[in-house]
Order: C-alpha cells, then sequence, then structure tokens
C-alpha cells in the first residue's frame, strides 16, 4: 500500500463505502469525515445507515476518529459552502495532528467541493433565508418553478437555489461559473466503490429490515411528534407517513426500497460522468482491496 496524504472514499448507498474506509483509516492512521449530506444530522442514524447506528454517538469507533457526524438537528440547514469550512478545519486537525483525513459519503455536490472548490456565493442575511424557506414550505412547485433552470428538485436545494436567488437576483447556476475557492489541495486519492446495481438492489432490500428492527421507526415517530422535516433522508418520509396512517406498512417499506434504488442509481450516473476516480472497485470491498490503495 503506497499511502496517500488524504483519500476520498465514494460510491453509491449499500456499496459498503463506510466499512471498507473503517479498515482503511485503521490501516493508515487515518480519521473519517463525513461527506454524506444525510448522516450530518442527528437522530436518523437508523435511516441514513449512519455507521453510529446502533452506537452511542461518540468522536470515535474503535479507536478511529469520526467527524461531521450527527452534528446538526433536523431543524438545521446547511448549504454546500458550510459543510466545505467545516470539512477544512477538519481536514487541517486531522493533517496537524499527523492523520489521513478519509472523506467517505456518496453525496455527489459535496465531493465536487472537495475536488473541485466552489464559487464564492456572498452571505445570505437570516431574513432572506427565513423567507425562501417560507416559499418552499408553502409551496415547492412555485418555488421549483421560480428557479427552474438550476435543476433543483429537492427542498433543500430548492431552498438554497432561491435564497441565492432573492439575495443576489442572480441565479446559482450563474455563481458557479465564477472562480472556485476552498478545494483540498493537493486533490485527494479518489476511491470510487461501483459495485453492479443488482448488487446493491439486493443489499438495499436486505438492510431496510435491518434499519426497522435498528430503531428507524422510533426515529420516524420523534419526527412525526416534533413536526420535524421527514424529507432529510429517504425512508424517513415514508415510515412518516405510515406513523400517520397515510399507507400501509408494507407499502412504507417496499417505497423506502425503490426510492433508494433510484438514488442508488442517480448516484452511479453521477459517478460515471462527474467523478475522476484514481481507483475503482467494482463489487462489495474486501481485504485485498486496501493493498490497491
Amino acid at each position: 500500500m503506497n499511502t496517500a496524504s488524504a483519500y476520498i472514499i465514494a460510491g453509491p448507498t449499500a456499496s459498503g463505502k463506510s466499512d471498507f474506509a473503517h479498515k482503511l483509516a485503521r490501516a493508515v492512521r487515518g480519521a473519517i469525515i463525513n461527506c454524506d449530506s444525510v448522516q450530518i444530522y442527528r437522530g436518523i442514524e437508523n435511516i441514513s445507515a449512519s455507521p453510529f447506528a446502533g452506537r452511542t454517538l461518540a468522536d470515535e469507533i474503535d479507536g478511529v476518529p469520526y467527524r461531521l457526524f450527527s452534528i446538526l438537528t433536523l431543524a438545521e440547514q446547511i448549504s454546500v459552502a458550510d459543510y466545505i469550512k467545516l470539512a477544512r478545519r477538519e481536514y487541517d486537525a486531522a493533517c496537524a495532528s499527523g492523520l489521513v483525513p478519509i472523506f467517505v459519503g456518496g453525496t455527489g455536490y459535496y465531493i465536487n467541493g472537495i475536488v473541485n472548490g466552489i464559487a464564492e456565493i456572498p452571505e445570505i442575511s437570516p431574513e432572506i433565508r427565513a423567507r425562501a424557506r417560507e416559499i418552499v414550505s408553502k409551496n415547492l412547485d412555485a418555488a421549483r418553478a421560480m428557479v427552474a433552470n438550476t435543476g433543483a428538485t429537492d427542498s433543500q436545494r430548492v431552498a438554497r437555489a432561491l435564497e441565492v436567488f432573492l439575495q443576489t437576483g442572480r441565479h446559482i447556476t450563474e455563481w458557479w461559473n465564477e472562480p472556485r475557492v476552498g478545494a483540498i489541495l493537493p486533490t485527494p486519492r479518489r476511491i470510487l466503490i461501483n459495485p453492479p446495481l443488482d448488487i446493491l438492489h439486493e443489499r438495499i432490500a436486505a438492510r431496510i429490515p435491518m434499519m426497522l428492527s435498528g430503531g428507524a421507526m422510533a426515529e420516524a415517530q420523534y419526527i412525526v411528534d416534533n413536526n420535524l422535516n421527514p424529507n432529510r433522508a429517504i425512508g424517513a418520509a415514508q415510515l412518516c407517513d405510515y406513523i400517520t396512517g397515510k399507507i400501509t406498512r408494507d407499502m412504507a417499506i417496499n417505497e423506502w426500497i425503490t426510492k433508494t434504488n433510484q438514488y442508488a442509481k442517480r448516484q452511479r450516473t453521477w459517478f460515471k460522468t462527474q467523478f475522476n476516480a484514481d481507483i475503482t472497485i467494482n463489487n462489495i470491498p474486501n481485504d485485498d482491496d486496501l493493498n490497491r490503495c
């Protein structure tokens, strides 16, 4: 193994990247930095398949430091710019401690920011941010129409695009063409975990019942009881709909599996077209694959 100064372990959901990153961290004395926009939230560790599902939240697992997991409440918002600032801080701290930073996750816009940096979009005022969130919460379709040229569809990304437009008068896509800042240099070694789609489907179908038995239903109940946003993670909305009597339990599970499969397919497409991997592992990674890293 020729140890790099830093790594990005990327891949679609259920690909085994989290377990592989942990093994790599133990092999190279690394610190794992979350690069998943769902696992950054606290209270949905089972639904999000976080490394801390079934564990007490802590700063490490088996001696490996874990950073940026479960750091936000479900009521909080985070932009890509916010994430990059946090990720950079943890990267610098790991390097200063003599540890190898290992970013792990499947969120493309986080990964792109780490590799390529982001445009310096002006700060959004609290008033504009609140206004954008109010518009999205009242009429998501109308908000989507206001920022249709950005390609944003989910509520969080629509809200971000809308607040930028309201603050600056320019669409977020225009800012993307500005000079970028914040990239991690030198670029971390990029490792893509990319098993065949049929294997991912099998693993997704197998792990969702495990999530349910591990506490996912209790997490969804907490979301319902506290009137929180159920759309932070695939699975949360479906379980909340079951709890509130909108659909049956079987319908919730089947829809959760279907939407996760669709998400895995979208992730694979993004990695194929947007992620220039140094090493690609086309299977569920095993110990032998560590030697390639």
